[in-house]
């Protein structure tokens, strides 16, 4: 945690360090839009982008990147995008919740409320979305559409980050 910024929630803002992953069998770096606006989202908010990368949408190696940034003491939160559907090759949900810590509950839910009412109604039942924290790190999973993105990233992650990030770290 770097570079105090302002107060929010009593807190004084910081910079959190970020690792962006976005599962994908299909996408590149290059053609990889949700985890630029994740980036965009990030620097415009004055966090730090440690690494973006595009991972396939397996289990054993979703599981060890966010281990790897778990481990890693430049990362303070992981971001993941995509994997989270119902297909049978989306995996990113079991894989996040069975490293998770600490579920934060609300972040599915309120994401999905969000979703029905602002976005895509009912369809919104397919959304899965989780987050919690792993070894004083806290991760993000969310779903890879740019729609989905941006919602999450604009109504629940950027105002509670640096709430949770200090939450997570304070009694360390």
């Amino acid at each position: 945690m770097v570079g105090l910024i302002k107060r929010t929630h009593g807190i004084q803002s910081f910079s959190v360090r970020c690792l962006i992953l976005t599962v994908s069998d299909t996408r590149t770096n290059t053609t990889d839009k949700s985890g630029q606006l994740i980036e965009t989202f990030l620097g415009e908010s004055n966090h730090e982008v440690i690494d973006r990368m595009v991972i396939p949408d397996e289990m054993a190696v979703i599981r060890q990147h966010i281990l790897d940034g778990c481990r890693n003491p430049d990362v303070d939160v992981i971001l993941t995008t995509g994997g989270t559907g119902i297909s049978h090759r989306d995996v990113t949900i079991e894989t996040g919740a069975a490293i998770i810590e600490k579920e934060l509950t609300g972040f599915g839910e309120l994401f999905r409320m969000l979703s029905y009412t602002e976005d895509i109604g009912s369809s919104a039942m397919l959304s899965r979305a989780i987050a919690g924290s792993h070894k004083q790190r806290a991760i993000f999973a969310m779903p890879g559409s740019s729609g989905a993105v941006k919602l999450a990233m604009n109504k629940l992650i950027l105002p509670e980050l640096n709430h949770v990030v200090h939450e997570i770290k304070k009694d360390v």
